[in-house]
This record gives C-alpha cells, structure tokens and sequence, in this order.
C-alpha cells in the first residue's frame, strides 16, 4: 500500500463495519454505483470520504489525546502483516505530521484526506479482505482481517455486513460491491 493509503484502508474499514444492519433508507446517499468498467480507465480517480467517518477511524487510531503517534500507526501496520510496518510508520509520519510535534492530530489526519481517497488505494484495501484471492471477501475473510486488527467481531456479525454490502444475493462482496461501498458520494472530486 501507498505510503498513506492505510489510513484509508482503516477509513474503509471502519465505514465497512458501520454499515451493517443499518437498513437503506431516506437520507443514504443515492447514486450510480461503480462498475468494472468504471474501473478499468484509471486509478487515478478520486473519491471523497465522509467527515464524520473520518473522525471515529482517527478516534480509533489514535492512543494518545494528541493524536495518531508513529507507534499507533506501526502496530496498525503489524497487525496488517506490513513486512516495513516501522518504516512505513515513520514515513506516514513525515508525510501527515506538519507541524512535526511527534503527533498527527485531527486536522492534520483530515488534510491528508481531504483530496479524497484514489481508486487505486480502494483496489488494494479489496485485496487486503480477499484472503483467498478468489476476487471476492466472504465472512470468515473480514472476520479474519478484524481480528488481526484486535477487533473482536462474531461470524454473524461478518455475515451481516456482507449481506449489506451484496447487491447480487450470492453471499459474496466482489469488487463492484466494495466499490459502491466505499465510494460513498460515488462522483468525482
């Protein structure tokens, strides 16, 4: 992953588990959901992230009431399997922390979303799910992936969310059904 695209991944997470069982309903976003054909023109295309999902990923990030600190973002990394988790770490750091105070507080984590997240990024947080590499994430998958993040989360639970996310019925979230997840405006920036 990109230099900074885990705090995306965390982001998309997050937004992931928030997602199940809340039914669709007035004042969800509408929109054309992506396609592979969507995709398949570049993933440079940028997507803006929601504010307020923002903060409860950084809330749950950050250990310290300054902030997201180098060793918040290594275990992450760690937990991830990153093979450079204090390195990756360390340059996160460089790249987020402005004012160089050893922290990355609210508004610097905001800054760095604030061009939105790029295709690519949502590519590779999909691949992080899909253990199997089979092109889709079943249950056991995400529970898999939460579990090494030290999020205890049930089957059921699992379960849940795939079925909020699965707009084909076959119990499965493939790649269009995690892009129209995580996109949530699903327009351009």
């Amino acid at each position: 992953m990109s230099h900074l695209s885990i705090l995306s991944f965390k982001y998309n997470l997050d937004k992931l588990r928030s997602k199940a069982g809340r039914p669709l309903g007035p004042g969800r976003p509408v929109g054309r959901p992506l396609s592979a054909r969507d995709r398949q023109y570049s993933d440079l295309s940028t997507y803006k992230p929601d504010d307020e999902e923002m903060k409860k990923v950084f809330n749950m990030i950050a250990t310290h009431p300054r902030g997201i600190n180098k060793k918040d973002l290594q275990v992450l990394l760690e937990r991830l399997g990153k093979a450079d988790a204090s390195g990756e770490a360390r340059r996160m750091m460089c790249v987020a922390d402005n004012n160089r105070d050893g922290y990355m507080d609210l508004e610097e984590f905001m800054e760095v979303h604030r061009n939105g997240v790029q295709l690519g990024d949502i590519r590779r947080a999909f691949f992080v799910f899909d253990r199997n590499k089979d092109g889709r994430i079943g249950a056991e998958e995400i529970m898999t992936v939460l579990h090494k993040l030290g999020d205890s989360c049930s089957l059921e639970d699992c379960r849940k969310m795939v079925r909020e996310i699965d707009r084909n019925g076959d119990g499965f979230v493939d790649m269009d059904d995690f892009m129209a997840m995580m996109t949530r405006s699903r327009r351009k920036l």
